[in-house]
């Protein structure tokens, strides 16, 4: 199965391929969960007291529903990041990308310094804020 445009956007399509499929595994994971919980945990009873022998999970139900939900989930993403609207739009993100004037790394530490000292600042700021408006409010409220 040839892809669409297969060596152009190669980066962009592989970074937003992996990050989309750990999130269906986290999705397939979370509905494991709920799925063994639910229905008083029949979902979660072993079949036959298999077990998986890699990930010593127990062949239930409920993994084999996550499992094909995960598999199938990762499919439709592959095939789904081959139509053309989407390749090229991740052609020209990678294009785009690579036209990018990236900051060095002393620009970036110095930069990171300033927002830094600024965060501080200004949660120092905030922090003494409060405390002067608590007494304010303290003192009219409570009479002291």
């Amino acid at each position: 199965m040839a892809g669409y445009k297969k060596d152009q956007g190669r980066y962009a399509r592989l970074a937003s391929f992996w990050v989309l499929a750990v999130l269906v595994f986290y999705g397939s994971t979370s509905m494991h969960t709920s799925l063994s919980s639910a229905f008083d945990g029949k979902l979660a009873e072993a079949i036959g007291g298999i077990t998986v022998p890699v990930f010593s999970i127990k062949l239930s139900p409920s993994f084999l529903i996550a499992s094909t939900v995960c598999l199938g989930g990762i499919w439709f993403l592959y095939r789904w990041l081959e139509t053309p609207k989407i390749a090229d739009l991740l052609i020209e993100t990678e294009t785009e990308l690579k036209k990018v004037t990236w900051p060095t790394t002393p620009e970036v530490i110095n930069s990171s310094i300033v927002v830094v000292v600024c965060v501080l600042f200004l949660m120092a700021y905030l922090a003494g804020a409060d405390w002067v408006l608590a007494k304010i409010t303290s003192h009219w409220l409570f009479g002291g």
